[in-house]
């Protein structure tokens, strides 16, 4: 097992049927930039059973943190769920992927465009001072089908506005939206007929998107990722990569197991 790291489990949270958290100990020499995922899982029958899982804690914390749907019949997540305060899982040496600011040419307005645990990799942006330092404005859009399925974000958001650090910081530049389908909400609706409406623009009081100063994030279900790929890509927006930087970028690296 020398390709990981083995951490103890020091939380679990069930957000509901469907969706948990969990914080995990952090071994000094892991590295991550904001944004990125590794390799995480169980040791199974004397092998590792693996996933990637982009980091929801912020490369300055002591503790790891994961936000992770359940899947029943998924080979790893059927009993990543059942972990427990005590429990060791692996955690890959490498930490990768492409959500990161230095693949985004300069820009004002930082658009992070989620759905379900696809918020994860923002849980970790936007607790980095750098983006903003980068960006005048953030805006975290955050879609799933119930209200409930939007809890473990909205306290993400509410303790990093009650952080004695952050409070000042998101105070005139972070926006969160969070937007549901299924159930009655204040803000209803798909990401991409919120955003090729601008029904999004408008509810926050900002102008519409503009290819000169926005610069956009995108982590989903790949049905949401290839729509708005598609939408952004009609409007002149350029995807961006570790060799040349775009408008936007996109994690692909997630598939629910």
């Amino acid at each position: 097992m020398s390709a990981f790291y083995r951490e103890k489990v020091l939380s679990v949270q069930h957000w509901t049927d469907t969706l948990f958290s969990f914080r995990a100990t952090r071994d000094a020499g892991f590295r991550f930039l904001n944004g990125q995922f590794a390799m995480i899982g169980l040791e199974v029958d004397g092998r590792p059973l693996m996933r990637a899982y982009s980091m929801a804690s912020a490369n300055h914390e002591e503790e790891l943190e994961f936000f992770s749907i359940k899947v029943a019949h998924g080979p790893l997540t059927s009993r990543l769920q059942r972990i427990r305060q005590g429990d060791t899982i692996l955690v890959g040496r490498k930490a990768t992927g492409t959500l990161i600011t230095d693949n985004l040419i300069p820009g004002e307005r930082l658009l992070l465009l989620s759905t379900g645990t696809g918020l994860a990799p923002f849980a970790s942006l936007i607790k980095d001072p750098e983006v903003y330092d980068r960006f005048e404005r953030i805006v975290l859009v955050h879609g799933c089908r119930q209200v409930s399925e939007l809890a473990y974000g909205e306290e993400v958001v509410t303790k990093l506005r009650d952080d004695e650090l952050f409070g000042p910081l998101l105070a005139d530049k972070l926006v969160y939206y969070p937007t549901v389908t299924r159930e009655p909400f204040r803000n209803r609706g798909r990401i991409t007929d919120l955003i090729s409406s601008s029904q999004l623009f408008n509810d926050i009081g900002e102008r519409p998107l503009d290819l000169e100063t926005d610069r956009i994030m995108m982590c989903g279900s790949p049905a949401m990722l290839e729509e708005l790929r598609q939408m952004f890509d009609g409007r002149g927006f350029a995807e961006g990569n570790h060799s040349a930087p775009g408008h936007y970028v996109i994690e692909k690296a997630f598939v629910e197991r």
